[in-house]
């Protein structure tokens, strides 16, 4: 198993991936980099764990738009749809916790 240095908001993690997909997990890396990039001149500084969990949510944001799935319709969208609003609250919060989890690890590595 290959491992590859992805640098996110000037700090090194080391992350292991498949032989052969160091490339690919270190463009990955750079388009994280560039999401906190982003959101450290919006909100400033506020901890590594809050700006990977902004950041990822983020790209989960994008990858919903692409998708054609809403992530974060009006309520009236979600009742009229028959999504039940609370499931997808607890839904989005139990990704959060999830990735705030991989922050975690990733900053005792």
């Amino acid at each position: 198993m290959a491992q590859v240095e992805v640098t996110i908001n000037g700090r090194g993690y080391l992350v292991a991936c498949d032989d052969g997909q160091e490339n690919h997990v270190a463009r990955l890396g750079q388009y994280l980099d560039q999401k906190v990039s982003v959101l450290v001149k919006s909100v400033g500084q506020v901890g590594d764990a809050r700006l990977l969990l902004m950041a990822g949510l983020l790209v989960a944001d994008e990858l919903s738009e692409r998708s054609g799935v809403p992530a974060a319709p009006a309520a009236a969208a979600l009742n009229g749809a028959g999504i039940d609003e609370a499931a997808l609250a607890d839904t989005l919060n139990g990704l959060a916790e999830r990735i705030e989890a991989i922050v975690v690890a990733l900053e005792q590595d």
